[in-house]
């Protein structure tokens, strides 16, 4: 429904050309051979069809599609969007809409169409077809023990773009390589395709398979699984209904923008009035196993981007610092500091050693840093 005081957006599919512009399905198949390491495909008015590569816009010369028009995207916003009525109402009274596409034999797509200035632009998100494993993400090896986690709550967070799905899909595929569970997906739009392997999988996708999260979710606690997958934790409900889980013996994986542990901790306490916070604590100490941010750097010999990961992980002491809240000498970084040798590791601890190994440069690090003035001094010692 659109907002309390809003009218819908004035769009129209109906009859929609564009300019000469060549087939959407070749038109995304040619800006797919610019590079095996796209990300992204974006498309604006006024502008050339454009791709990310390693967090840069590139123009991609496709036959018949220069600059394109309002009416281009728009056709091409059709195109991908097809008799998907719901997502042709949410755009209308919303403004913007998400949807999957697939290119069958080159990629599968996470779309997000939005207005603006009065036209369609559209981003779409490239989902590999293969589903990625640790050694090609570069994971930390001590993440594998992820796998053996039989109930709580695993968050993967990070910014836009730092590759938390690919991580939540890897961790996923691991457990059903190895575990003979029913695992059950919510995603909005179903990004990676999971087979059955030793495990049962349900995917289940907002708008086609379900109205909403929280509906979703209530039914996910009447379907028997033992994993429980979440696209992307969005607001209180989702929490309310994800800890819920977890207290009932669930593992629960998903994913939030935030861009650390600590950062995360406050954001989910944050999310309840002040008179539940402490509950909330409680529960949330009680039940998390594992938070894993995740920041992507530029590299110094072009090679695209390396993956730093922080891992928090469940102990005594981090468990006081969600239960209690951080103060002086009881911060969750101090408590992950003391706890190297159980596999949790910081941000700074690991783009220091990127720096010292030429794999980052100085300037690019500290920039990347979630204490540059700290880390600037420890690299200044060595």
């Amino acid at each position: 429904m659109a907002a309390p005081g809003s009218s819908p957006i004035a769009i129209a599919f109906e009859g929609v050309s564009g300019s000469g512009l060549v087939p959407t399905p070749v038109l995304l198949a040619g800006m797919l051979r610019a590079s095996e390491k796209v990300s992204d495909l974006i498309f604006s008015p006024g502008r050339p069809p454009q791709v990310e590569i390693h967090g840069q816009l590139t123009a991609v010369d496709v036959s018949g599609a220069s600059v394109l028009s309002a009416d281009d995207t728009r056709r091409i916003a059709a195109d991908l969007i097809g008799t998907n009525k719901q997502a042709i109402n949410t755009l209308r009274e919303q403004g913007s809409c998400d949807v999957s596409y697939g290119l069958p034999g080159m990629a599968r797509f996470r779309v997000n169409v939005f207005i603006q200035r009065g036209s369609c632009a559209i981003v779409m998100r490239v989902i590999p077809t293969v589903i990625p494993g640790f050694s090609s993400l570069r994971l930390p090896p001590q993440l594998e023990e992820v796998a053996q986690v039989r109930n709580g709550i695993v968050l993967v967070t990070g910014g836009s773009g730092s590759g938390k799905s690919s991580t939540v899909a890897a961790l996923l595929d691991r457990i059903n390589n190895e575990h003979c569970y029913h695992i059950l997906t919510v995603e909005d739009p179903i990004e990676f395709l999971h087979n059955h392997k030793k495990s049962t999988v349900h995917q289940r996708e907002l708008h086609s398979d379900a109205p909403n999260f929280v509906l979703a979710l209530r039914a996910a606690l009447r379907q028997a699984p033992r994993v429980i997958m979440v696209g992307e934790i969005r607001d209180r409900e989702t929490l309310e209904i994800l800890l819920e889980a977890a207290e009932n013996g669930h593992l629960v994986l998903s994913s939030m923008n935030t861009v650390d542990a600590s950062k995360t901790v406050e954001r989910i306490i944050s999310s309840f009035q002040p008179a539940e916070q402490q509950s909330v604590r409680d529960r949330l100490a009680k039940t998390f196993r594992y938070i894993i941010a995740q920041r992507l750097i530029p590299r110094t010999d072009s090679g695209g981007r390396a993956a730093v990961v922080e891992i928090l992980k469940s102990n005594s002491r981090t468990r006081d610092c969600v239960e209690q809240g951080e103060r002086p000498g009881r911060t969750l970084l101090d408590a992950i500091k003391n706890s190297e040798n159980e596999g949790m590791q910081h941000f700074d601890g690991e783009i220091a050693k990127l720096v010292r190994s030429g794999i980052v440069d100085l300037e690019t690090g500290l920039c990347f840093a979630s204490n540059a003035t700290v880390l600037g001094q420890e690299l200044a010692r060595n």
